[in-house]
């Protein structure tokens, strides 16, 4: 059985950064596009990037040249650096696959302030 478990956020002000980190035991972990989501309250959970196994990435418009993901096969790890962070950004953020999800992990909240 495969365990999500994301660490990394915490409160920042607008301008700040925060990296994210998603440890993935009990998977293939090379072999699948890695995701991060992120969720508030009230709204449906929202993909912010993905990379695939040959390290190809895409990013939501909305993180666009602010966030990079990354991914070290070798830890089972996927980074989500995020830079200059908005108050919009503010959510709790989660990883997984991008198609044929694991079970969710926790998250980790992030809180930017203005």
């Amino acid at each position: 059985q495969v365990q999500l478990v994301e660490s990394g956020g915490g409160a920042v002000q607008a301008g700040g950064s925060l990296r994210l980190s998603c440890v993935a035991s009990g998977s293939i972990f090379g072999f699948d596009t890695m995701a991060w989501y992120r969720q508030v309250p009230g709204k449906q959970r929202e993909l912010v990037a993905f990379i695939s196994r040959g390290d190809s990435t895409v990013y939501a418009d909305s993180v666009k040249g602010r966030f990079t993901i990354s991914r070290d096969n070798a830890k089972n790890t996927v980074y989500l650096q995020m830079n200059s962070l908005k108050p919009d950004d503010t959510a709790v953020y989660y990883c997984n696959r991008l198609t044929s999800w694991y079970q969710w992990g926790q998250g980790t909240q992030v809180t930017v302030s203005s």
